[in-house]
């Protein structure tokens, strides 16, 4: 909890615009928490990223697992941040929020900039590999996960042909607790870390070839049906056409990379030692990549396709988060510990004398809803869509007075009774996700 008060005493509370002018009209893209936008400090007429979170546990910790790693030379740096209430034109009232001030990459993301390179050779593919994964490696030895290693999320410095790499946006990062779990869960733990290593292996593999593992380069927006079964499987291969110019070396990498059991991916370590990284050879085959890339549609379904395996990959990280039964703190578990009586089967059992076990409760219907997003199961006479308004009205009905959950049915158009409009299943079960870990979050410490 220290360095959680050491960053709430960096956090600034006078107003932003007191050092920084803002253009609310110049965006410069939209991170998983809403858009960035442009600053300029005052005093020094330098331009800045200005993100803006709303002022909720899980955005400053966002904040400090960013401040922790942003040390290293391939991670956006924070520059300051401000605690400041803001009121935007659609809203009726001011919000606490986080402004976080960043340095300005003007190079922009990474397929952007592969799309500007006539000439992109696999040795600056080479470069490009060894920058990302060297900010991740700075993460890991931290025990931080990334978990949104995705080619928007790395960003160059400015326009020059030697300009450093940086990865940004620590909304879905994550400290690794593997080391503190109970020795009968180990077995089954899979390290967040891994997921890392399986984006670096897809984004290895787009940069050198212009698309993506797992389905066919004449991809458009629509995602295949047996993607899914292809990741599950690890099958994907190296087209000759693209490929017979590509090293072996660089195809090793994938391969290690792109291993269906997370525990026989490369390590970080293991990718800085291998021999692409590490190559004397010359590698100036010119990739196909660049040509490619300039298909703004593809690459938008890339981007998409690859959004999803992370957020399904999120998602199944929340298996084993769950807390083994006998550490719950829970005051009518400790009560029948105490009168040496045993919930029958681990089945958490309502107890009229002590108030309902409502916290439990309230997180079950909240799985409900991620289970219903990620496998939508419909009874009979019901469609999908039915489904999930009713899962959801029971989640709502037990988790009321959690913000963060209000927050999200609103932008998701909830009525009371159901959703009005087309839902983004994955996206809902992201955010209930951070839900469960911020109610869980708040038992824990009371």
């Amino acid at each position: 909890m220290s360095e959680d008060h050491e960053m709430d005493k960096m956090i600034k509370e006078t107003s932003i615009l007191e050092e920084y002018n803002i253009n609310w009209t110049q965006k410069l893209g939209a991170g998983i928490s809403g858009p960035v936008r442009v600053c300029v400090k005052k005093s020094s007429q330098e331009r800045f990223a200005l993100k803006i979170l709303l002022d909720r546990p899980k955005a400053r910790n966002e904040v400090r697992l960013h401040m922790m790693c942003a040390t290293h030379s391939n991670i956006v740096q924070i520059i300051e941040v401000y605690a400041n209430s803001v009121q935007f034109p659609h809203e009726s009232s001011p919000r606490a929020r986080l402004l976080i001030v960043m340095e300005m990459m003007e190079g922009g993301e990474l397929f952007h900039r592969i799309s500007q390179h006539r000439h992109f050779t696999e040795k600056q593919a080479s470069q490009v590999t060894k920058q990302i994964a060297l900010a991740l490696q700075h993460c890991h030895s931290l025990n931080i996960a990334h978990r949104d290693l995705k080619p928007e999320n790395l960003l160059f410095k400015d326009n020059s042909l030697d300009a450093p790499v940086k990865l940004c946006d620590f909304g879905f990062a994550k400290v690794d607790q593997g080391d503190l779990m109970t020795p009968q869960f180990t077995p089954y733990y899979v390290a967040p870390q891994s997921c890392d290593l399986w984006s670096l292996g897809v984004i290895i593999y787009v940069m050198l070839c212009g698309y993506p593992p797992f389905y066919s380069k004449h991809h458009s927006r629509t995602i295949p049906k047996d993607m899914r079964k292809k990741i599950m499987t690890g099958s994907f291969e190296f087209p000759e056409e693209e490929w017979s110019q590509i090293s072996e070396m660089a195809k090793d990498i994938v391969r290690k990379l792109l291993k269906v059991k997370p525990e026989e991916r490369l390590t970080i370590e293991g990718v800085l030692d291998h021999p692409w990284l590490n190559s004397t050879e010359a590698l100036d085959n010119i990739l196909p990549s660049a040509q490619l890339m300039m298909d703004k549609a593809m690459v938008a379904g890339i981007q998409q396709a690859h959004a999803e395996q992370l957020a399904n990959m999120r998602i199944q990280d929340l298996k084993v988060s769950l807390k083994p039964l006998h550490s719950v703190n829970n005051p009518i578990l400790r009560k029948r510990k105490l009168l040496g009586t045993k919930p029958k089967d681990g089945v958490y059992i309502h107890d009229p004398e002590n108030g309902s076990n409502d916290s439990n409760v309230a997180l079950e219907k909240l799985r409900d809803v991620i289970a219903q997003c990620i496998l939508p199961q419909a009874g009979k006479g019901e469609n999908e869509d039915e489904k999930l308004n009713e899962v959801m009205q029971e989640a709502w009905k037990y988790n009321r007075e959690c913000k963060l959950l209000r927050d999200t049915l609103q932008s998701f158009s909830w009525n009371g009774r159901g959703f009005t409009d087309k839902v983004d299943r994955l996206k809902l079960a992201e955010i209930v996700k951070q839900v469960i870990e911020e109610q869980t979050n708040s038992h824990d410490s009371q």
